[in-house]
């Protein structure tokens, strides 16, 4: 019963930030695709503006 404790408490050590890393890389891969989205519809509207588009003609 002592080893089953000793592996237990071994794994939780191991992985204990595991989630946190996953999660903090996630948010912010996350956050530079919206920027990067944001900057692209911002990037297309002023071109559209700047090449005379009709907004009005749908």
């Amino acid at each position: 019963m002592e080893k089953i404790l000793l592996i237990r408490e071994i794994y939780l050590e191991a992985f204990r930030n595991w989630k946190y890393l996953i999660l903090k890389n996630y948010f912010k891969i996350w956050a530079f695709i919206c920027f990067a989205l944001i900057g692209i519809t911002i990037y297309a509207f002023i071109f559209r503006l700047s090449t005379g588009f009709a907004f009005g003609n749908l």
